[in-house]
């Protein structure tokens, strides 16, 4: 009985798409340099044989619908197709929400889920307090099944059971703010590609679980600018400061087009705010510390969204006491929270939010 429950053995082809999607996201997209890494990454390891060889992926990359040839002056180049660009946030959303499915309850979790208005097919482990008439009774004799046949036996158990959660109809309105400062690669760790995958993976988790939900991504370095959903993948790092302040004003500015009564605001970042843009054109930067004027308008931005009834989420991916002082004052002043986090927990704690979130009503 329990062989039936083995996963299908990976093809050639398959285990080789896994590395080749994380690469993509490492390389912004860069078909060429991916596929570098990964001939470079087959001679160490030896991820093929004579029988598939990297040429032989890339072929069937191309005869598969990922890869399309674009015609660029110095002669044809490989680009993404739009299904690989699926394939990339479908992957990014199993990554980061089906770990924390399987995870169970973290020191940031809701207690459950909670009553709404209709079930939908994702279920989640029972927690004290669920409704019994909420528990999916396959799924519970599934998990029985597993653990009775690695175990020798038994009843069904409270760890076997498995709840449906409910849909609430209320709709969310968030725009992710992601911060593309040069501080996000500085220091030997890319912190680009995490936020990336994150961004990538709720794009994938509202437009299949929670559809009537809209999601908006801006990037914001000594501006702030909309990304579209296709352009996720091939975000880079500039040379630039961090402009917070526009990047909020962009952020109220595409909520307020909203008809959601429920709106809020992402917002992952790595550093202080050092840059504003003048009435004039020019910009104001300071790289050296907290810069109390730019603090001040950031500050001021913040108790403005307060007003408008939208909370800003900070998901602050360093730890510099001045710089937490920094985060503690700003999401005082608009009544928002803050995370302090490392790069592996940012995506459980971007969703726990987010779930978290689009159960109540902000005021």
């Amino acid at each position: 009985m329990f062989s039936s429950f083995k996963e299908k053995e990976q093809t050639p082809f398959e285990k080789l798409l896994d590395l080749f999607r994380e690469l993509l996201l490492h390389t912004s997209g860069d078909v060429d340099e991916a596929l570098d890494w990964l001939r470079q990454l087959d001679k160490e390891y030896s991820l093929t044989d004579e029988n598939y060889s990297i040429d032989d992926f890339v072929q069937e990359l191309k005869e598969k619908g990922f890869l399309r040839e674009t015609a660029e002056p110095s002669g044809p180049s490989l680009g993404l197709s739009s299904k690989m660009e699926q394939l990339i946030r479908h992957r990014a959303l199993e990554q980061v929400f089906g770990q924390l499915r399987k995870a169970g309850s973290g020191d940031h979790r809701s207690k459950h889920a909670g009553r709404g208005d209709e079930p939908n097919e994702h279920t989640r482990a029972y927690q004290f307090g669920d409704a019994l008439s909420d528990v999916d009774m396959t799924a519970s004799i599934k998990n029985a099944q597993i653990r009775q046949a690695m175990q020798g036996g038994g009843p069904l158990k409270e760890e076997d059971l498995e709840v449906r959660e409910q849909v609430h109809k209320s709709q969310m309105a968030t725009v992710l703010m992601i911060d593309l400062s040069h501080s996000m690669i500085l220091y030997g760790e890319d912190r680009i590609t995490p936020a990336k995958r994150v961004a990538l993976a709720l794009a994938e988790l509202i437009r299949t679980r929670y559809p009537k939900d809209s999601l908006e991504i801006l990037a914001f370095g000594n501006d702030a600018w909309p990304i579209e959903l296709k352009d996720l993948p091939y975000l880079q790092v500039g040379p630039f400061h961090t402009n917070t302040v526009a990047g909020l004003d962009l952020a109220s500015e595409m909520l307020r087009k909203k008809k959601s009564g429920n709106k809020q605001i992402f917002m992952i970042t790595d550093g202080k705010p050092s840059c504003l843009k003048e009435a004039d054109g020019s910009y104001y930067k300071n790289s050296a510390g907290l810069d109390d004027y730019i603090v001040g308008k950031c500050l001021n931005r913040a108790a403005a969204l307060r007003k408008e009834g939208i909370p800003v989420t900070t998901f602050m991916i360093a730890r510099d006491p001045w710089l937490q002082e920094f985060v503690s004052d700003f999401t005082r002043a608009n009544n928002g929270k803050a995370f302090y986090t490392g790069l592996k927990d940012l995506g459980e704690l971007v969703f726990e939010d987010y779930e978290r979130n689009r159960k109540k009503k902000w005021k």
